[in-house]
């Protein structure tokens, strides 16, 4: 009786062996999952970044709060690829891309805070309603021809950045320094609060108070949207509100998406393809009303 007593002794426990497959069920789906959002910001660009927070709240039952710095983390990594690439090919705007980071810095860590204070709830609607005007802007986007725009932008001589010359460098003047500002701020604030890249507030805003290129406006803004994220993650790991057990795996298969969703991106991108993805995220949106009105109606 005591051999076999000390046999049982030596089997593994039951509830631990289902708690460790449990475990690598979550990393497996986790790794999957920043996969997914990896290829979806090769395939699109930088807006496609938001599609990180909804899969982590649908695939991974977190909060808004919760799923926020982990999403900042995975767009930092891609976000900071990008720039260095465009950086070496000379298409980013250091001074501007340092300076809106630098504002779009000091209100990161305080949307961080709020996000902590914020129920979720409220949270989970505010999202909801960034990410439908995401979609409406891109799927908006999509319809019209980007070197059109850009022609006629260029020939405007209202805007308050202007360049000395076709390859110079922007003039600075008191309305440029504000309106730069302005969207520095706008990005950090939304940045630090839902986990967002800000790609959607600094790309309208260089096309609307510059006339860069379109090549440098999304370079420029790929730096920018580097240096915030990484900001943001800064405050939430001081914080305490990184949860590094699925920030890992998921920033590495975001990494993984992206190099593999590059290699196909000439083949499949377009204005289809964001209009897609526009659709999509429009759903998911409404998905996304629906879950905090249904929560908010059970507490």
């Amino acid at each position: 009786m005591s051999n076999y007593l000390n046999l049982t002794d030596d089997q593994p426990d039951p509830a631990k062996h289902i708690e460790q497959i449990t475990m690598i069920e979550v990393q497996i789906i986790t790794i999957l999952l920043g996969s997914f959002t990896g290829i979806v910001l090769a395939l699109t660009g930088a807006g496609g970044a938001i599609i990180a927070v909804p899969l982590l709240i649908f695939g991974l039952h977190l909060a808004v709060a919760e799923a926020a710095p982990i999403a900042l983390l995975a767009v930092c990594l891609s976000a900071t690829t990008g720039a260095l690439l465009a950086l070496k090919q000379r298409k980013v705007r250091y001074r501007a891309a340092g300076f809106i980071a630098i504002t779009g810095a000091i209100a990161a860590p305080i949307g961080v805070w709020l996000a902590q204070k914020i129920p979720n709830s409220p949270l989970t609607l505010l999202f909801a309603t960034v990410l439908m005007y995401v979609a409406f802007d891109m799927f908006r986007q999509s319809k019209r021809c980007d070197e059109e725009i850009t022609a006629s932008e260029s020939r405007t001589i209202t805007k308050p950045c202007l360049l000395d010359s076709p390859d110079g460098r922007l003039v600075w003047t008191w309305p440029c320094v504000g309106a730069l500002t302005i969207s520095g701020l706008s990005a950090g604030s939304l940045s630090g609060l839902l986990g967002v890249g800000g790609g959607f507030v600094v790309v309208p805003a260089l096309k609307k108070v510059t006339n860069l290129q379109m090549q440098s406006i999304f370079a420029t803004s790929l730096a920018v949207i580097a240096l915030i994220s990484a900001t943001g993650v800064a405050s939430a790991t001081l914080m305490g509100a990184m949860n590094w057990s699925v920030a890992i795996p998921f920033a590495g298969g975001a990494m993984a998406g992206m190099i593999i969703g590059r290699l196909f991106a000439k083949r499949f991108s377009g204005p289809k393809l964001q209009q897609g993805f526009a659709v999509m995220a429009a759903l998911v949106s409404i998905g996304m009303i629906i879950k905090a009105m249904l929560t908010a109606s059970l507490l």
